[in-house]
């Protein structure tokens, strides 16, 4: 059992490896400041455009919208902030439309590298990405819980395990009273 144990362990490591990469890259860098940027730009509406963000057709407003102006562009879904609306995923191009008093504006947001990585690490991409990281969520569980049954089944790192469990578990437990 402990030998199938290993095994798993490491395919479902191996598995998840790219989304810890992606995820250590971009919240390590965001946490030392390095926060990526977007580049912004203004898209023409033609006189008089109106969204209702209220609509229960807003989807189908906005592709009307953006086909009557000939914008192209791909979106999966709507993310609603009550007066602006932002075309997702965000993890690459997208546009954001606003309810001004002066009406209704649009803009496009051009991410670099940094803040598509970031967009991705918070679940703003694309369905099938965020699809990938619940996999990725589930299966980081039973790593974890299978990582600390290896240690406890093998009598030469049992204490080891014990240790790192009981050093991980107090130190989590004292960063989060204080956060």
């Amino acid at each position: 059992m402990r030998k199938t144990l290993i095994n798993l362990h490491l395919l479902f490591a191996g598995f998840m490896a790219p989304a810890f990469l992606l995820f250590a890259i971009s919240g390590g860098l965001y946490l030392v400041g390095v926060k990526g940027g977007t580049e912004t730009t203004a898209v023409s509406l033609p006189a008089g455009a109106t969204l209702d963000f209220e609509s229960d057709t807003l989807e189908a407003d906005v592709r009307a919208l953006l086909q009557s102006a000939d914008i192209r562009h791909r979106f999966e879904y709507i993310r609603n902030r009550g007066t602006r609306i932002e075309l997702r995923p965000t993890s690459r191009t997208y546009l954001e439309f606003k309810q001004t008093p002066e009406g209704l504006t649009a803009t496009r947001h051009d991410p670099d590298l940094q803040k598509s990585m970031i967009e991705l690490h918070m679940g703003h991409g694309p369905s099938l990405f965020k699809t990938y990281q619940k996999v990725v969520a589930i299966t980081l569980i039973g790593v974890v819980f299978g990582g600390v049954l290896v240690g406890l089944l093998a009598r030469a790192y049992r204490r080891k395990t014990i240790i790192a469990l009981v050093v991980g578990t107090v130190l989590f437990g004292l960063l989060a009273l204080v956060a």
